[in-house]
């Protein structure tokens, strides 16, 4: 097994180096649902993950993956990134996975994914405390709310401990609506969430190649995807129109997400504040 590399830059303005950033107890179960939660410490794990992301992405959603390494979803931001992984505690599969980017992690590689999607130009001043969270995904098998739920309060954990404050992504709607591969779907819940949850214009960023939602059917009575819906119960905010990303056969909003905004009752699940 090979050990994932250390960075050679600080994560945040506090300092902390890598080694930092996992306490030694890092494998927690999580009591009552058979899983573990782990952050991937060598190579063949984050492996594991990029076999869960091909098969839910590729084979689920139809993405068209340039990858290397056949049967699994690899990009360039992965050498780069923290992989948290939830595991079925009988069979030690890999049934969740998240990724994380770092402050630090993200100026070694240049940017995050989503400045590749967007302008996040207004974002700047955010940027010192802020992780990108992408490639989110759970087996199918595995779809309770049980594993999310797990995930989340480890990135939790994460961002308190080695204090950050803002999380960014870009959160995937299908193209594919009732059989048909359309954005209407995409466009319509678009015009929901910006009535209810668009960010002050000052963090709004542009998508570098939009969806044309004034093209499509915005009027569909249609819900946003469970991702999605968890993110703004957590008090997300949607920072602009969705981007068009062809090779994933999705639209991508990007969404922002502070640890400040949280609702009191997931602060103290979470946070236990």
């Amino acid at each position: 097994m090979n050990e994932l590399p250390n960075p050679t830059m600080p994560l945040s303005p506090v300092s902390l180096p890598r080694g930092s950033l996992h306490r030694p107890d890092q494998v927690v179960a999580a009591p009552g649902r058979g899983i573990l939660v782990s952050w991937a410490q060598h190579q063949d794990e984050v492996r594991q993950a990029q076999r869960l992301r091909h098969q839910v992405f590729a084979g689920e959603m139809g993405a068209r993956l340039d990858t290397w390494l056949p049967g699994h979803d690899i990009d360039l931001f992965d050498d780069y990134c923290e992989h948290l992984l939830v595991r079925d505690e009988a069979s030690q599969e890999v049934i969740g996975t998240y990724r994380v980017l770092t402050p630090a992690q993200a100026l070694r590689v240049g940017s995050t994914y989503s400045d590749t999607e967007f302008d996040l130009t207004r974002l700047r001043s955010l940027r010192e405390r802020m992780v990108e969270l992408g490639r989110s995904c759970v087996h199918p098998a595995h779809r309770h709310g049980g594993v999310i739920l797990a995930l989340w309060g480890a990135l939790a954990e994460f961002m308190t401990r080695n204090q950050l404050d803002t999380m960014i992504g870009c959160a995937s709607i299908p193209m594919l609506h009732n059989g048909i591969a359309s954005g209407h779907a995409a466009a319509s819940i678009w015009n929901q969430v910006k009535q209810t949850h668009l960010a002050p214009i000052e963090y709004q960023v542009r998508p570098r190649l939009p969806l044309p939602v004034e093209e499509l059917d915005g009027t569909l009575e249609v819900e946003p995807p469970a991702l999605i819906k968890g993110y703004l119960r957590l008090g997300a905010k949607v920072l602009g129109p969705p981007a068009w990303d062809p090779d994933f056969n999705s639209a991508d909003l990007p969404m922002l997400m502070r640890i400040q905004d949280l609702p009191p009752r997931y602060r103290k699940h979470f946070l236990g504040a």
